[in-house]
């Protein structure tokens, strides 16, 4: 006898820990929406859920063959919920099927993004991702890989050198990663298709593309004219190629030919990096006599609430428990299953909120005068690890919550990563925001000398007269993020 009431506890702990996990998944993966796809996933959720229903159901599109006057669409909505209850309960009699039930892992934030129409074929981050996810990766590779591919340009190339991506994920991701890493990453997703992409230059791209070949003569060739004739190639001097390859006419006309059928643009071929959307802002920062204001954007998502039918189905079961026939109580049973998981996303969606609010406020409070005043170098350092210490959040839900999102405000809609700012520690301890040093920076090089360009060096020395004690490398490094080419390059 005691061993079975040991065994009766020790499954009501297991389905408690299953229920807390599902409540924290869905919790993070309607965090991590913007509100875009939140609307499409409330959608979907609308649909898939018979025991949800919106405030207002007659403003909430949730079918095609909805009719679009006001005056019946509600009497329409409660026709279509009951047709799915009663569609429902005609199976749940039966003792060989399962009863329908809502799984947390029926959506994923990916299933959720590919709800959302877009304006073209799959794009270049989409049909690079579905490669990475075949590939055997912890959580933080992942990460770092996918940041990796949503730095690539429309050509499919990679702009940026492996100390950006290391500062940028360390500033807005809260990720430490050596360059080494992100090198062996680059690597990997070199070796995805298109041939080519992620490749850090012309001459890089054409490399990788013609190392996907065979081996063979012609191939050989490729090799030797991209690694020591680039310069003469890329300047259509022939006559140079077969000078320095030594080559008879009729093989550097194959061989041109073949160069000719590499592809310089592998992005461009698969429908650029992203398809065409509309950025919708996910708040709306508003300032009235030095006061900030701040508003969550519903955008189109509606207000849920748990379908009136559903309710009167529960109250009436409820009322007379003990003459419920077998099929009454498999009904009630899957009634208060539906209802339990559209309490549960309902309660997801209200928690996205107060995460949301928590982590905007935190970064208002820190950016309080650049709101006001619209000047970047007044963006204070700020990274993920401060909002989570001030909110008491963990950084991944910080990271989240702002991933993809946008706040409209007075100086125009901002990703909220444009709020993120590294320090930078003087000598007398003073932290300042690298957003204050490349604003001096570009000041210097706006009112350089075009003819005779200030050298990194020359600028590391008028940095330090402003109290800016920044090394010569560190300087090319801002200058390089900031896009500004070498002094050489900028001498006009």
């Amino acid at each position: 006898m005691q061993k079975n009431v040991q065994i009766q506890t020790q499954e009501q702990t297991q389905i408690q820990t299953q229920s807390l996990s599902a409540q924290q998944l869905l919790q993070s993966q309607l965090l991590e929406l913007p509100l875009d796809s939140l609307h499409a996933r409330v959608e979907a959720e609308l649909l898939e859920n018979p025991a949800l229903d919106s405030v207002d159901s007659g403003q909430w599109t949730v079918d095609s063959g909805e009719p679009s006057s006001e005056s019946n669409a509600d009497d329409y909505q409660s026709e279509q919920r009951q047709t799915a209850i009663d569609d429902a309960l005609q199976s749940i009699g039966r003792d060989d099927e399962e009863l329908p039930v809502w799984r947390p892992d029926s959506y994923t934030g990916n299933d959720a993004r590919a709800e959302i129409p877009i304006a073209s074929d799959a794009t270049q981050i989409e049909l690079l991702m579905e490669q990475m996810r075949e590939l055997n990766l912890s959580e933080q590779e992942s990460h770092v890989m996918e940041y990796i591919i949503c730095s690539l340009d429309d050509d499919g190339l990679l702009r940026k050198s492996n100390m950006s991506i290391s500062d940028e994920l360390a500033v807005y991701h809260d990720i430490d990663i050596s360059e080494a890493e992100i090198e062996r990453l680059i690597t990997m997703v070199q070796q995805m298709d298109p041939a080519g992409i992620c490749a850090r230059s012309l001459q890089e791209c054409l490399m990788l593309q013609i190392k996907r070949r065979t081996e063979s003569p012609i191939r050989r060739l490729m090799e030797r004219l991209v690694d020591e004739c680039f310069d003469s190639f890329t300047r259509n001097r022939p006559d140079l190629i077969k000078q320095r390859l030594g080559l008879t006419d009729e093989l550097l006309e194959e061989l041109m030919h073949e160069m000719r059928r590499l592809n310089p643009k592998p992005g461009a071929s698969i429908g650029g990096r992203t398809a065409a959307v509309t950025v919708m802002p996910d708040f709306k920062i508003d300032i009235d006599e030095g006061e900030i204001s701040l508003e969550i954007e519903g955008g189109e998502v509606p207000e849920l609430m748990i379908s009136e039918s559903f309710r009167d189905m529960i109250s009436g079961y409820n009322a007379n428990p003990d003459s419920l026939s077998r099929q009454q109580r498999e009904a009630l049973l899957y009634a208060k299953r539906k209802v339990d998981s559209a309490r549960l996303f309902i309660e997801a969606l209200r928690t996205r909120r107060r995460t949301l609010t928590m982590v905007m406020t935190v970064i208002i409070e820190r950016q309080r005068r650049y709101l006001l005043e619209g000047d970047e170098s007044l963006i204070e350092p700020l990274k993920l690890s401060d909002i989570a210490e001030k909110t008491g959040l963990d950084i991944s839900t910080v990271s989240r919550a702002t991933s993809g999102k946008y706040a409209m405000t007075r100086w125009g809609l901002l990703p909220l990563r444009h709020f993120f700012s590294d320090s930078w520690t003087a000598d007398g301890g003073e932290e300042i925001s690298t957003r204050r040093i490349k604003a001096a920076l570009q000041d210097i090089i706006n009112n350089e000398d075009s003819e005779h360009p200030y050298s990194d060096e020359q600028m590391s020395q008028l940095l330090a007269k402003q109290g800016y004690a920044i090394a010569r490398r560190t300087v090319a490094k801002y200058r390089e993020q900031m896009g500004y080419p070498t002094a050489k390059m900028r001498r006009k």
